[in-house]
């Protein structure tokens, strides 16, 4: 694996994770509140370890430009996130979208590419999913779908979701409305994970990892990308 920095008009950086053989179909990854920090990055090599080309957008450019933060500094990323614009935040993933289609490494495996998101990252990829065109997308625990459940009808791509039964930041009956809704929409697949608490997958902060969760999480992630934008 290597990796790189590439740069979105009007001017935001992306980090870039490139799989082994060079290319592969693409993968937008979007940031927790804290930023584009270790955390990410680590999710972007593990995707590019299964084959993917992922790019993972600065969202904090407006405002704090290269913000990276760890999990003991959560006041700070509340407070950053509470600063992002989220319709814009879902145009400049859309944007990053684009360019990660267009790139020469991902152009050569037919130039398809797909989103997938944590926590606020998973909010504004439901966004993509509604207002783009991504391949796939995969959502783990975005807070704000609740409250845009109607945007769902617009979702044209298999979409995966995942939620933490026990998660103290997103009531359980506003996953069960989730849960429900995608019952009713044949493109979206939801998997409830028990026990597990918001990010849960998150290796690098301690008060939220649920490695349990997190893995079996990652295999369901894993098989579906397998099946809907499958890396060779």
């Amino acid at each position: 694996m290597s990796t790189r920095s590439e740069t979105i008009e009007p001017g935001f950086e992306a980090h870039v994770a490139l799989p082994a053989n060079g290319s592969g179909p693409g993968m937008v990854l979007l940031q927790e509140i804290f930023g584009v920090n270790d955390y990410v990055k680590d999710a972007a090599r593990r995707l590019a370890e299964l084959g993917y080309v992922v790019l993972a957008p600065d969202l904090y450019w407006r405002t704090e430009p290269g913000l990276m933060l760890g999990p003991d500094e959560m006041q700070r990323a509340l407070a950053a996130g509470g600063e992002l614009d989220h319709e814009a935040a879902v145009e400049d993933a859309i944007a990053a979208l684009a360019v990660l289609r267009a790139l020469p490494e991902t152009q050569a495996a037919g130039g398809r590419a797909g989103v997938l998101g944590f926590c606020l990252g998973g909010s504004l990829a439901y966004g993509v999913a509604v207002a783009g065109d991504p391949d796939v997308a995969v959502v783990y625990y975005g807070s704000a779908i609740p409250d845009r459940l109607a945007g769902a009808a617009s979702i044209a791509c298999p979409t995966l979701m995942h939620w933490g039964g026990a998660d103290r930041f997103i009531a359980r009956e506003r996953v069960d409305a989730v849960v429900a809704m995608a019952a009713d929409h044949e493109l979206i697949e939801c998997h409830v994970h028990e026990g597990a608490g918001h990010a849960f997958d998150n290796s690098f902060a301690p008060m939220f990892s649920n490695p349990e969760a997190a893995a079996a999480a990652w295999e369901l992630t894993r098989a579906f990308l397998a099946r809907t934008l499958p890396p060779a």
